[in-house]
């Protein structure tokens, strides 16, 4: 698999990590916490427990197979799961499965990474709000789980920043071209996480990345100078998308965990990454990465992330780049969360001309001059098997020498077609979409005259082809462009519902993903082409890898103003001051449909972020520990999968929720059976004040269609600060409908000040 290809917008196939050894491969072993405890109370800590039980795995093993090799111990975790990860035969792995405290073995996996103007387009504004001094200058440090870090990039200089948080308790690790003094008062820790990887995949070949903290791919330094990078005046791409480029939190601190490299993300290392992450202390856990949607029990991100909200820690993911599949969304536990993607009002268009006269819109990263009217060659009739896609040497020269060349998205990187047409002779490459794609255009920074065209304007420029004998055509670059209709949800962006839990609404939010620009790695050209020599401080790159750390660094604001809100209450904030209509004031549209029709509560979630809203949200829905323990309870787990989750074997108490809805989310996913007509759900919601003391809110609902709502009480009267009020939906279907069908609507409390929203989901199963 070439990562490249895969790491921003392809959704790579989660493969289960087996060594090239025979019958060894590497599983996460979860353990029974309180077993663990009681057990290495007289050894000291659990590695040394560890440590023991894998030996007395070897030592079981009988004369004829003393020529097998011992396990190998990879990881201790300790804070966010409670095991180990290893790689071992199947007869090792039977003979741990007798060790007191066992839960369950999971395979290892290879996660996929999903992969300026942002502050402006969120309201965000220097001196003002949440970018206005006081709280710039708090000592929140958000944990960047990634491929590492160009560290001499001046988005993470740290002129004029305070002494490193005395709490905090990480560390540089020096390495391959990084020393502890690349870390500083922004980086403040940097750590590398490679056990898993090199088990599955060999040792990392350090031509190609270094075995340190320090990035070889560039989507960890833009991905983190996008989280929290310091304002830097005239970022630009070749003089594209030129300003102030900042991170949503510029004055938080950067804690890096190298955990990704060119095959993938080893979901061990990634646990590692986030156990320390936890232990070094960081508030904020930011994974633009993830695998294919699974149950929570099985789910290794999950079950880490649960820890680390347990211990306070704001944990927010990518929700995927498999759009427009429905039930595509990835990391889709309710204390995750779950970040789609979505366009900013600024694009780099062209201007296609064809001979027979007709124009189409475009979009490239391509700064040059525009081409003369060229003779136009489709890829397919251009070369051998392969060649539709611009495959690597699949074009005849003697087909596409001066001409352009029109390729189809797919198989091989976008960059990588233009480059394969540069090598050919061609002059210039129309990337087109394919039927299932839409019109969703990419802009990439392509090493000859190229841009993208949608699906629609590439079957009529395909038909001229076919139909004219001298086809031709001419691309006019027209840099950069503001005002456009914003936000749009990217069409890659993965959608619900979700199919690990579809009781929760996921997406939680949309946020910014669509040609984010941020900080790259001067030695790695912007079009990741080996072949390219091109050295830029700034990259435009799409994805909810991009979005993700948006929502992270807007988390870290948050904290920064509210630090003893829990990471559901801030959550809570930014989804229910989300807005649902777009700058023009018409509904959100969603990129996948040529009509633009309207995004739905599965495409975006609560709606885009809008972080000074989030500030003062005015009601929350907080939900402790104690209530996603409820809520494990009610899922339709037995107990050894409950046990996983939990870390422990596990009683539920009776009084757990009596329905799955009764988890105080700041949203509504409501289930039917589409065989029964007359059916009524009713779901509980409590929510705090954090707004006015004294304030009264009533509600308003949105009903969704083929159901009615009810709300008791209408109206909420609080007397103070932090008190907490009840409520309860009673949903009611009207008639039968399909399996699979949903309708969607809203309930939102309203008071003088402020504006309270939950979107609403009803789904006939």
């Amino acid at each position: 698999m070439n990562f490249r290809n895969c790491m921003f917008l392809l959704a790579c196939t989660v493969s289960v990590i087996s060594s090239t050894l025979a019958e060894r491969d590497i599983y996460v072993v979860h353990m029974d916490k309180t077993k663990v405890r009681s057990l290495d109370s007289n050894l000291g800590i659990s590695k040394r427990w560890y440590e023991d039980v894998i030996s007395s795995i070897s030592a079981d093993d009988s004369e004829e197979e003393q020529e097998e090799k011992p396990p190998q111990l990879l990881y201790v975790y300790e804070k966010s799961i409670s095991g180990f990860s290893v790689k071992l035969s199947k007869k090792q792995l039977e003979s741990l499965k007798q060790v007191d405290g066992f839960l369950t073995a999971v395979p290892d996996e290879m996660l996929s990474l999903h992969t300026t103007h942002s502050p402006q387009f969120l309201g965000l504004k220097s001196g003002r709000g949440l970018w206005s001094g006081p709280n710039l200058t708090s000592d929140v440090i958000v944990g960047v789980i990634d491929t590492g870090i160009w560290p001499e990039h001046v988005s993470f200089h740290d002129s004029g920043m305070p002494p490193v948080p005395s709490r905090w308790k990480g560390k540089c690790e020096a390495g391959a071209k990084f020393a502890q003094s690349n870390c500083n008062r922004k980086i403040i820790g940097a750590r590398i996480f490679p056990k898993g990887y090199e088990a599955a995949a060999g040792k990392i070949n350090e031509k190609e990345d270094y075995r340190s903290p320090r990035d070889s791919q560039g989507h960890g330094t833009h991905t983190a100078s996008t989280a929290a990078g310091n304002l830097v005046n005239g970022a630009n791409l070749f003089g594209l998308a030129k300003g102030l480029a900042g991170g949503m939190s510029y004055g938080s601190r950067i804690a890096v965990y190298k955990a990704c490299f060119m095959l993938g993300c080893s979901s061990s290392d990634v646990l590692a990454a986030i156990d320390q992450a936890v232990i070094d202390g960081v508030d904020v856990l930011s994974l633009s990465l993830g695998g294919l949607p699974k149950p929570f029990y099985v789910d290794n991100i999950a079950i880490a992330a649960f820890g680390a909200v347990q211990h306070g820690v704001f944990v927010s993911c990518s929700a995927g780049n498999s759009g427009p599949l429905n039930s595509s969304v990835g990391n889709a536990a309710p204390w995750i969360m779950t970040v789609a993607a979505s366009s900013l009002d600024r694009s780099f268009p062209t201007t296609v001309k064809l001979g027979d006269g007709h124009v189409f819109k475009g979009a490239s990263l391509y700064t040059g001059k525009p081409t003369m009217q060229l003779p136009l060659v489709y890829g397919r009739t251009a070369g051998g098997e392969g060649a539709r896609f611009c495959t690597n040497g699949t074009l005849s020269s003697r087909l596409v020498k001066g001409k352009i060349v029109v390729c189809e998205k797919g198989i091989n990187a976008r960059a990588e077609k233009g480059e394969q047409v540069k090598i050919a002779g061609g002059a210039g490459m129309i990337m087109v979409n394919r039927v299932d794609e839409g019109d969703e255009l990419y802009a990439d920074a392509h090493v000859l005259p190229a841009t993208s065209l949608g699906a629609s304007a590439g079957i009529t420029i395909k038909n001229y082809i076919n139909l004219t004998k001298t086809a031709t055509a001419s691309i006019k670059f027209e840099g950069t462009v503001y005002g456009n209709r914003a936000p749009i949800v990217a069409a890659f962006s993965s959608r619900g519902p979700s199919a690990a839990g579809p009781d929760i609404i996921k997406p939680d939010v949309t946020a910014p993903g669509v040609n984010i620009l941020a900080a790259w790695p001067p030695n790695i050209s912007p079009s990741m082409l080996k072949s390219d020599k091109r050295s830029v401080q700034f990259n435009i790159l799409s994805g909810t890898s991009m979005s993700c750390p948006h929502v992270s660094g807007l988390a870290a604001l948050l904290k920064s103003v509210h630090r003893d809100w829990s990471p559901a209450a801030i959550k809570s904030a930014l989804m229910t001051t989300a807005y649902t209509l777009d700058k023009e004031r018409t509904p959100i549209a969603d990129a996948v449909s040529e009509t633009s029709i309207s995004a739905t509560p599965f495409v975006f979630g609560s709606g885009h972020v809008d972080p000074e809203r989030a500030s003062d949200p005015g009601l929350i829905y907080d939900i402790s520990t104690e209530d996603y323990l409820h809520y494990i309870c009610s899922l339709n787990y037995n107990s050894s999968q409950i046990a996983l989750l939990l870390r422990e074997n596990y009683t539920c108490p009776s009084h757990s929720f009596q329905s799955l809805g009764d988890l105080n989310y700041p949203s509504f996913a409501v289930l039917f059976d589409s065989n029964n007509q007359h059916l009524i759900q009713t779901f509980k919601r409590t929510v705090t004040n954090v707004g006015t003391p004294r304030s009264t809110y009533s509600v308003q609902v949105k009903t969704p269609y083929g159901v009615s709502v009810t709300v008791k009480p209408k109206i909420l009267k609080f007397q103070k600060n932090g008190q907490k009020l009840r409520y309860k939906v009673r949903f009611v279907t009207r008639g039968k409908r399909s399996p699979g069908d949903s309708t969607f609507g809203s309930l939102t409390w309203i008071s003088r000040t402020h504006i309270v929203r939950s979107p609403i989901a009803v789904t006939w199963q």
